[in-house]
């Protein structure tokens, strides 16, 4: 009963865990990889704005598993991420669809222009 409440409040304890997870094997990493995928990390908590949990657990377990497989093979990081580092995040956060904190806010912001408009007339 207790953890359903909690539950509602802070959204699936279950993806936390997994997110708890997917950061921890990020954190084992050797560098120079550790510092990278942890960069990545932080920039796609800000960036990505994915607000499903499960779309975000996933593309951090993805990201975890591309830095491991890196670290494994020995890959240089500019030849993961290319001359872009940015441009290699962006994409990366694009493949995960599903509904993203600036949905609501361009929604939000189309509305207005539309009611706007709508008085002129």
């Amino acid at each position: 009963m207790t953890a359903k409440w909690i539950e509602t409040v802070t959204g699936s304890l279950e993806q936390k865990k997994q997110y708890k997870q997917a950061k921890s094997r990020m954190d084992a990493l050797p560098e120079p990889y550790r510092t990278v995928a942890a960069a990545y990390n932080r920039y796609l908590m800000y960036y990505g704005g994915v607000t499903e949990g499960g779309t975000m657990v996933q593309m951090f377990t993805d990201l975890a598993d591309l830095w491991e497989r890196a670290a494994i093979d020995g890959a240089p990081i500019g030849g993961i991420v290319g001359e872009d580092p940015i441009e290699f995040a962006e994409t990366f956060a694009q493949a995960y669809g599903g509904k993203r904190w600036i949905d609501k806010e361009r929604e939000r912001l189309t509305k207005a222009v539309e009611d706007a408009k709508k008085k002129e007339e």
